[in-house]
């Protein structure tokens, strides 16, 4: 059995009216991610982790902005096409660990509901996937609520 580990980041401007896709949950606030799909940072921060870690390109590369296909589409069906692209090549996730930077609003509430659309998309546990949030003291375009970025990072293994 052979392990290989992927590493994902995104961003999205935050921009006034807009609904906030985090996750795959849907958080009340007033800014929401701007992007031609539902811009879900960390949903495409762990599909890029994911792809990497098996050499298949990017989330770019997969389901392309200039797609009409993919116009404001629910990023929960890129993870899951990710993840079957990922089994198709006989590799199964070990585990996820994310982290998303972001002033407001506050996500603690929201992450379990987050680890359990994550780990459902992927047909995984929700055990093996771990969300966290932080900001970063009000500096940089995430401080000043001009933005949003996730990281994470995957371990997968071949089957």
């Amino acid at each position: 059995m052979s392990f290989r580990i992927g590493f994902g980041y995104d961003v999205h401007r935050l921009e006034e009216g807009i609904p906030f896709w985090l996750g795959g949950i849907k958080i009340e606030h007033h800014k929401g991610s701007l992007g031609h799909s539902d811009a879900d940072v960390l949903l495409h921060a762990i599909c890029d982790a994911i792809l990497g870690a098996a050499a298949l390109g990017d989330i770019g590369t997969h389901f392309p902005d200039t797609d009409p296909a993919y116009k404001g589409i629910d990023s929960g069906k890129l993870l899951r096409r990710t993840g079957e692209l990922l089994y198709s090549h006989g590799y199964e996730i070990g585990n996820i660990d994310s982290t998303v930077c972001l002033q407001t609003p506050k996500i603690k509430d929201h992450i379990p509901g987050m680890r359990k659309q994550i780990a459902s998309q992927l047909g995984i546990q929700e055990d093996q996937v771990s969300v966290k949030a932080t900001t970063e003291e009000k500096l940089g375009f995430t401080g000043r609520e001009e933005g949003i970025s996730a990281y994470a990072v995957v371990l997968i293994r071949s089957l």
